[in-house]
């Protein structure tokens, strides 16, 4: 029980190191240098388009499969249709370990196993904005 009740705890606090009330905390900077792991299948920036996963300019906050033109996972649309959002928290979880996180997800990547790569993944992420914003 008492393990139990220490790895619960550990669990609900790790993304409250890389978050503070749902905003990024993560260096944007080194959080470039950790992308460079993503780019082979995702684009960010001016005229970045859909590859292997869909573009990643204003993820932080947006709904889950809302790019255009990208066939998302049938895992991923069935979460889509509940509403949720990429938050901070909801990246950091993803990032950690994207098939265990979601189960039928295309993204194979195994996951960042460090919490200070995926903060910094996501503040870099978070410095693109998407369409209209």
């Amino acid at each position: 029980m008492l393990k139990t009740f220490l790895v619960t705890a550990c669990l609900t606090t790790l993304p409250a190191m890389a978050f503070a009330d749902g905003h990024v905390t993560g260096d944007a900077e080194k959080g470039e240098k950790v992308f460079r792991k993503c780019k082979a299948c995702h684009a960010v920036g001016e005229g970045a388009e859909n590859k292997v996963g869909p573009v990643l300019n204003g993820i932080v906050d947006r709904a889950f499969g809302a790019v255009d033109g990208f066939s998302y996972s049938d895992a991923l649309m069935e979460v889509a249709a509940e509403g949720k959002t990429w938050t901070p928290e909801e990246l950091d979880a993803f990032l950690q370990k994207p098939r265990s996180y979601l189960k039928g997800t295309k993204m194979s990547f195994a996951g960042l196993r460090k919490d200070d790569d995926r903060a910094n993944v996501i503040a870099y992420l978070a410095s693109f904005p998407g369409e209209g914003s």
